[in-house]
């Protein structure tokens, strides 16, 4: 591995930790920010701030004005972005439109990119990904797909329920995941706007980061053209790895970044703080929570980085390139949201008092980092998946 930053990397590095700074913290007090996500009117204004800077969508393609950036590229830049918790929706590389751009942008048909993606990728819109099922129905078991796509001529009619369907609630479109009758998934586009979509409610989370929240959706008897089928049909699993081995490691840089904000805050407290006679720093017991914290979040980027350069390889057409992926993606997955929220935690611990209250932004990333190890796959169940991989080697 190569870890010199190219100066053009280094440049964009600096310029992207200037904008989060001087241009997204400043509204990490605004009143527009709700229990289920920054409101519209907010997103719009600091989508506004990034596409002046230059900073929009980042990782799309040069063509729909994006710089993109190699997921090595990527890993520096998301990491400046999750710094503050408004970063990744003021430069449009949140979840799930992040992921939705990279599979449409691999996947989807000219007419479908000109219809959805574009304005997905200028900051227009918001979209949604409509997998997750309640209870029997498809969790960390995709297989278990209840949801279905039953072939009406030049239609297909959808039926299920979906639920924890991040940004649900104002997204433009959804990518509905469904199996057809002879049980094979697939994946469908569809306007969110129909009366056959209805959006239940919006469910009450820990975490509070996400634009539109997370909600409970039905499809009832929603009628979808053949012609907005996703990729091809019956291969909807297939592209679900496409969009979540490179998914699960934004997600790593994004909360690398704000675990080490908290971090910052905490490591500022233990130098100005004084107790029993000498800065909380100085104490052993602090100071131990200091040092294991910084090393937590080296060896949380080693991985990303790790795992970044077998994505690009991956990508360039490597032999094995995208098993290998998925299972460094897996094994990233489970080192970064450990160790971040260890990170948090104990920073949160350092604190004290001003750590479990809104004194410091680090309540909030307490909050919203720890369903980091349930979402995109528990970290149980990366363990078991790598455990099978292992054996099988």
């Amino acid at each position: 591995m190569n870890f010199q930053l190219s100066p053009a990397l280094l440049e964009l590095q600096a310029r992207t930790r200037r904008f989060i700074a001087e241009q997204v913290i400043p509204y990490e007090r605004d009143p527009r920010q709700t229990d289920h996500g920054p409101t519209e009117a907010l997103r719009a204004e600091l989508i506004a701030r990034a596409r002046d800077a230059g900073l929009l969508t980042v990782h799309a393609s040069k063509a729909l004005g994006g710089l993109h950036l190699s997921h090595i590229e990527k890993a520096v830049v998301f990491e400046e972005a999750g710094y503050s918790p408004l970063g990744p929706v003021a430069m449009n590389i949140h979840a799930p439109d992040e992921g939705n751009i990279h599979l449409m942008e691999a996947v989807a048909t000219d007419a479908q990119k000109a219809r959805w993606l574009a304005p997905l990728v200028a900051g227009r819109t918001r979209s949604c990904f409509a997998m997750t099922e309640p209870a029997p129905g498809a969790g960390s078991d995709p297989s278990m797909l209840q949801t279905t796509a039953i072939r009406d001529g030049d239609h297909y009619r959808i039926t299920g329920s979906k639920w924890l369907i991040t940004g649900a609630e104002g997204a433009a479109f959804a990518i509905i995941m469904a199996r057809l009758e002879d049980g094979r998934a697939t994946m469908f586009l569809a306007d969110m706007a129909q009366p056959a979509i209805v959006i239940e409610r919006q469910m009450d989370s820990l975490d509070r980061c996400f634009a539109g929240g997370h909600c409970v959706v039905h499809f009832n008897d929603l009628r979808v053209p053949a012609s907005d089928v996703l990729g091809e049909v019956g291969e909807g699993f297939r592209y679900a790895q496409v969009r979540l081995a490179p998914a699960r490691l934004t997600h790593c840089m994004r909360w690398l970044g704000a675990a080490r904000r908290a971090h910052d805050v905490a490591l500022d407290y233990a130098r100005r703080r004084q107790a029993f006679g000498k800065r909380l720093g100085d104490h052993e017991g602090v100071g131990f929570m200091l040092a294991d914290n910084d090393m937590d979040l080296h060896l949380a980027r080693m991985a990303i980085g790790y795992c970044a350069e077998v994505l690009d390889r991956a990508d360039a057409g490597e032999a094995g390139g995208a098993a290998r992926a998925n299972f460094e993606s897996s094994r990233t997955k489970v080192i970064c949201s450990e160790k971040t929220w260890a990170v948090v935690d104990r920073s949160v611990q350092v604190l004290g008092g001003s750590g479990v209250t809104g004194e410091t932004i680090v309540e909030r990333i307490f909050r919203d980092i720890r369903p980091f190890r349930i979402y995109d796959g528990p970290s149980e169940v990366h363990r078991w998946s790598l455990a099978k991989k292992l054996l099988k080697a």
